[in-house]
């Protein structure tokens, strides 16, 4: 027997219902809700409480409704605020999620750059470079470097996924230079320099090695 809402208020109940439904595999990704007579008749509300929770859970992205066609489930679960979870991510996390978004784009880049893009990743790589860079400046600097490959990418995806993780890895970045200093800040820019010539030399293998070595050993170090 389907359990029906009793209490206030009926909207947001009948939208938690529906979620649970959803969650529990009532209804798969893509699958048409039943009609609103139907599915009010069962969940024992009103078809105008229904429409309303139909819009809370349309407006959290779970649901799309189609005029003419239905009611269609276009996510198995609300997506938590995305800021929220990196904010509460650990670096470690926070590293891995890099390395598989910054191994692909070095991969890409070396195919899809322009002139334009190597200009940029070679002048952010000097501006990494720079004498006398206090911690926070050399962070941002080298941030800069990662998003100008990416960029070379030419993926609005990527760019923004990265854009997403700068806050908390700029602050994690930043607390452990204070505390371990680069052991050999000359290798760690070579490494960069490597990467940079992987990308100008259309070497796609080489460039995603790269990458993932260079993340592989900030992870290490956070370890």
């Amino acid at each position: 027997m389907v359990s029906q809402v009793r209490r206030h208020p009926l909207a947001e109940q009948t939208a938690e219902l529906l979620l649970a439904r959803i969650r529990g595999g009532e209804w798969p990704l893509g699958h048409r809700l039943p009609g609103e007579t139907t599915l009010a008749a069962q969940l024992g509300v009103g078809r105008s409480t229904l429409r309303e929770a139909i819009r809370e859970l349309a407006g959290r992205g779970v649901l799309n409704s189609r005029q003419g066609a239905g009611v269609f489930v276009t996510a198995l679960d609300i997506t938590e605020d995305w800021d929220i979870v990196v904010r509460r991510a650990s670096i470690a996390t926070v590293i891995e999620a890099r390395m598989a978004i910054e191994t692909e784009a070095a991969a890409l880049a070396a195919h899809r750059r322009t002139p334009a893009d190597l200009r940029t990743i070679r002048r952010t790589l000097a501006g990494r470079a720079a004498p006398g860079l206090s911690v926070p400046a050399h962070v941002d600097a080298d941030m800069a470097f990662h998003r100008a490959v990416i960029v070379a990418a030419h993926n609005d995806i990527l760019i923004q996924l990265f854009d997403t993780f700068l806050p908390r890895l700029r602050i994690a970045m930043i607390d452990m230079l204070h505390i371990r200093p680069l052991p050999s800040p000359p290798a760690d820019h070579a490494a960069h320099e490597r990467l940079a010539a992987a990308i100008a030399a259309r070497d796609p293998d080489a460039a995603a090695a790269l990458s993932r070595d260079h993340l592989r050993a900030i992870k290490e170090a956070f370890s």
